[in-house]
């Protein structure tokens, strides 16, 4: 799926109800026994498990977006892939009562460092895990699924 594809767009005349659309980064670095490990950090409100994401940046692609989001929440610093690798749906709590649906892009980084520090440290606790352990931790179905079935051997750049 191309960037183009990965915003979803809607009216720029929203309603409370429209969905919004976000951008959140998948993480993955190689441990010593080769095997594949991904990224989870938490909400900083919430302490939920999730991926780094945030909302479209003017003037930057999704995958920049994600990739900005990934260092601020989480020191990330690697190579982003410019492929979304799907979508999922949450429900975002506003001022602790009101909730917004968004609807959020997920693109694969490949991690070759973590800053010590960035913007957000110490706001939030992160760890890796392998994808599937990683699912079961995230509370979104599509999220749970894209986690599940990731492979960066499948990634085309």
């Amino acid at each position: 799926m191309s960037n183009s594809q990965a915003a979803i767009s809607f009216s720029d005349n929203h309603s409370k109800s429209d969905p919004r659309t976000q951008f959140a980064a998948l993480c993955y670095r190689r441990s010593g026994d080769r095997k594949t490990e991904v990224l989870l950090v938490t909400g900083r409100r919430t302490g939920r498990w999730k991926l780094p994401k945030g909302w479209p940046t003017a003037g930057l692609t999704p995958a920049e977006t994600a990739m900005k989001e990934a260092y601020e929440e989480a020191g990330v610093r690697g190579t982003r892939h410019e492929e979304c690798v799907g979508h999922f749906v949450y429900d975002k709590t506003l001022n602790g009562k009101a909730t917004l649906p968004c609807i959020v892009a997920v693109f694969p980084i490949k991690v070759s460092s973590l800053a010590k520090k960035f913007p957000e440290t110490g706001e939030r606790k992160f760890m890796w895990l392998t994808p599937k352990k990683a699912a079961k931790k995230v509370e979104e179905p599509s999220l749970k699924s894209i986690l599940k079935q990731f492979d960066p051997s499948n990634l085309r750049n």
